[in-house]
């Protein structure tokens, strides 16, 4: 499905509360451009902090994007540098303003493999921005979906947790956002129509919307398409929705 020529969705959406996105396409942005893939990043930073203040906006209050996977770091090393060095870039940059906007960011993923300083980093993003409560951006960064099962279940089995008490919603509490609803709408750009090892347990019934847009080309309209696409959508939850049953007169 290309977004930008729906012509079906449904005029005054219903706002998803939380909305997860694949930011894909950027490294093809660039080469479109004969550039090297770097500026295509670059330039994905300026379009993912635009897509905050617009969910902000338009009342979403969660917001988790797929910043840097766990196969990601089987990419080129100078690559993986530059992603690395963006995000310390990213902080200084845009962290006083996404703060004044009332946005609250949570990093999630596998802090272990990130260097001290990007750590440090990360931690000082969090605490800058703990007490906003307009938006949460949820960055998910050395982040795998398998990685967030796996993680849950050993913090489960080292808290002592009983296997025969453990429920799916115990092991939810395990999971690197558990205090966050699960996403009502996945989102991923550049075209690609798989999730990527991306919230697996989160995103059992979200709904999906892909689009051929690059992500550094997403914008507004583009969001807005999104959001009346997933309304327009009969969400039901493996359950069977009957039709009312109609009085009859006497």
């Amino acid at each position: 499905m290309h977004l930008r020529d729906a012509s079906s969705v449904t005029p005054d959406p219903v706002v998803p509360r939380h909305v997860a996105i694949v930011m894909d396409g950027n490294g093809r942005w660039a080469k479109r451009r004969f550039l090297p893939r770097v500026f295509g990043h670059k330039a994905g930073v300026d379009t993912l902090v635009k897509t905050v203040l617009a969910c902000a906006d338009r009342g979403i209050e969660h917001l988790t994007v797929f910043a840097f996977s766990s196969e990601n770091w089987k990419r080129p090393t100078e690559e993986v540098s530059f992603l690395m060095g963006l995000v310390l870039v990213a902080v200084e940059k845009y962290l006083a303003k996404l703060a004044s906007n009332g946005v609250r960011i949570r990093m999630i993923g596998d802090r272990g493999q990130l260097t001290d300083r990007l750590r440090q980093a990360c931690d000082r993003a969090e605490s800058a921005t703990r007490d906003n409560t307009r938006i949460t951006l949820w960055v998910a960064f050395a982040y795998g979906g398998r990685w967030d099962v796996v993680q849950a279940c050993q913090q489960a089995m080292r808290d002592g947790i009983d296997p025969a008490q453990l429920d799916e919603a115990t092991l939810g509490r395990y999971m690197a956002f558990g205090d966050a609803p699960d996403p009502d709408l996945l989102i991923r750009t550049g075209g690609e129509l798989r999730i990527s090892n991306f919230l697996l347990w989160q995103l059992a019934y979200s709904e999906l919307v892909f689009t051929d847009c690059l992500w550094p080309d997403f914008g507004e309209t583009d969001l807005d398409a999104a959001i009346s696409a997933f309304a327009a959508r009969d969400r039901r939850f493996g359950l069977v929705k009957t039709a009312p049953v109609q009085a009859t007169g006497t």
